[in-house]
């Protein structure tokens, strides 16, 4: 079985986890456009992100306050079958009814957070390591929805920057990534 949130994570996670397996040894130390983060520590997150979110797509209470190293040996392709477990975990139809004992928000919400921040951090992790990353528009349109309903709160919540202005002309990636906080043009 699917639920419309695996399919759309199961869209956006091959696209960040080939932009991690692209993630050099020595790329490590390099900053990103998290300003609090470099890569190491945004990889940290993420996995973080992908392990606690499958804790929550069973209705459970994730732990964010672990500080586990998770770039140790194999790394790259614990965090692809982590990737998978992802998308596994909100296959069950039951993972998007009701509200997040963890959370306090509806489950489909939740999903939509695993699913922005999949994409998100993926082009951090793309443009720190100078990497391209392609979003599916429906990946995209999820994003933007989620913004119009939990945009503000999440940056009252201190999980968005301020938004970044972006141009009319700017593509529908980079006026997601505006929103986010994101400065769109950014490198290093």
């Amino acid at each position: 079985m699917t639920t419309k949130t695996s399919e759309l994570l199961a869209v956006a996670a091959p696209r960040t986890v080939a932009v991690v397996r692209g993630i050099s040894d020595d790329q490590l130390d390099l900053p990103t456009p998290c300003p609090d983060y470099s890569v190491r520590d945004l990889l940290g997150h993420l996995f973080d992100v992908l392990i606690n979110f499958q804790v929550l797509a069973r209705h459970g209470e994730a732990d964010w306050s672990g500080k586990t190293d998770h770039l140790t040996d194999g790394w790259r392709d614990r965090f692809a079958a982590e990737a998978d477990r992802l998308v596994e975990a909100w296959s069950d139809p039951a993972a998007v009814e009701g509200v997040s004992a963890g959370m306090g928000l509806p489950q489909e919400t939740v999903g939509d957070m695993a699913l922005i921040d999949l994409t998100v951090h993926g082009w951090d992790l793309a443009r720190a390591t100078g990497q391209r990353i392609a979003v599916d528009p429906a990946v995209l349109a999820a994003g933007h929805g989620f913004m119009d309903a939990m945009g503000d709160t999440g940056q009252r919540m201190g999980a968005f920057g301020e938004p970044v202005p972006t141009t009319p002309e700017a593509t529908d990636l980079d006026r997601l990534l505006g929103r986010t906080g994101r400065d769109p043009a950014w490198n290093r």
